[in-house]
């Protein structure tokens, strides 16, 4: 019996799966006891450590999330919406601790997950980290403080590989900053200017995207008016800290109820 909860990593072969599975290796909490790939990869049938250039780990990477829940106490996800609904549905059948990193998922996908909930443990953000869930209190706060002289417009920039804009934090930077003026978003969000535009609509969330490169994560909040502005920044440099926070997350829901949470939960600030 091992008193280590064991962890399967989802999307094993991309950026965010490799540094997740680096970090449960190296972890004295946790342990890695399964590896994902969608079927057909190259990599389905391999050890995972000699797939990611090192040595022997004793995991072969597979394509069966049932045979490899069947193992864990939790699954990290960070992948794409389909895979991680389907997930969602064997984890809360195998009553598992779901942590989801993955964005861009429509309504449908979400009421899927918020159903799965009421079986399984789920943590769901847009983003591990303790400083953007900082910055999303902070956004909430500075947004309830300011009428609507203050436009509101959030900038994000990711690596030139993310295929979601506005990223799942600006989002989630977009909710707090909606919530604190108590409107919906959907109601005010601004997400696509071109051409002749109009001024701008007082009261409106704008939201602008930049993929370049290999950024990990920016996120500026910018509440401007006549005269001063106002600016809210979080700066990612290492997607190691995505990952610290998602093992978190992930021994904070071990043996919780069943129920949907986020990190502002896990790290205390609800």
């Amino acid at each position: 019996m091992h008193d280590r909860p064991g962890v399967v990593i989802t999307g094993a072969a991309g950026r965010m799966g490799q540094t997740l599975i680096k970090a449960v290796r190296d972890s004295a909490a946790l342990r890695l006891v399964g590896v994902l790939e969608r079927p057909g990869h190259d990599w389905i049938g391999r050890d995972i450590g000699v797939a990611m250039g090192g040595g022997e780990a004793g995991i072969i990477v597979g394509d069966d999330p049932l045979v490899a829940f069947a193992s864990a106490q939790a699954v990290i996800d960070f992948t794409a919406p389909a895979a991680t609904v389907a997930h969602a549905a064997v984890a809360a059948q195998a009553r598992i601790v779901h942590v989801i990193g993955t964005t861009g998922m429509n309504d449908d996908e979400l009421a899927i997950i918020t159903a799965a909930a009421r079986h399984a443990t789920i943590v769901r953000a847009g983003n591990m980290t303790l400083g953007v869930n900082l910055l999303t209190l902070l956004t909430k706060k500075v947004a309830a403080a300011l009428d609507e002289d203050f436009d509101i417009e959030i900038v994000e920039a990711h690596h030139n590989q993310k295929v979601d804009a506005p990223s799942g934090t600006a989002l989630m930077l977009g909710e707090a900053a909606a919530e604190g003026r108590g409107v919906s978003l959907d109601d005010v969000s601004d997400r696509g200017r071109d051409g002749i535009t109009g001024a701008r609509k007082r009261g409106d969330i704008g939201f602008s995207a930049i993929r370049a490169g290999d950024i990990a994560g920016e996120h500026d909040v910018i509440f401007a008016a006549p005269g001063e502005r106002i600016i809210l920044r979080h700066g990612a440099t290492d997607r190691s800290i995505f990952a610290r926070g998602s093992l978190r997350a992930a021994l904070w829901g071990h043996g919780r109820d069943p129920g949907e949470y986020d990190m502002l939960d896990v790290l205390g600030l609800n």
